[in-house]
């Protein structure tokens, strides 16, 4: 009997370490997502200012590219994570 017992929480321990893993593991997929967001709008509006730049013959065109990228960046992450957490939060608090 003590053995069927013991079998009953190493199985509850496995599950449990197995739902902690997973949930490290979607934590760590937004993080790289956000991450990424911020990295690609960086390149592809520091490309296009960089572009623009070399046919004006303005070079501050490029850093001004990737300050605008990044603010784009930023304004997309706050709006799809923000957004998600405000939501959570107003159905745990119940308010509506």
């Amino acid at each position: 009997m003590a053995g069927k017992g013991m079998g009953l929480s190493r199985r509850e321990a496995e599950g449990r370490r197995e739902a902690e893993g997973k949930g490290r593991a979607q934590g760590l997929d937004v993080g790289w997502t956000i991450v990424s967001y911020l990295i690609g709008g960086m390149a592809a509006y520091g490309g296009i200012g960089w572009l623009i730049g070399r046919a004006v013959h303005i070079w501050m065109l490029f850093p001004i590219g990737m300050l605008v990228g990044l603010a784009i960046s930023l304004g997309y992450i706050i709006y799809r994570y923000g957004r998600q957490d405000a939501v959570a939060r107003k159905e745990t608090t119940g308010d509506r």
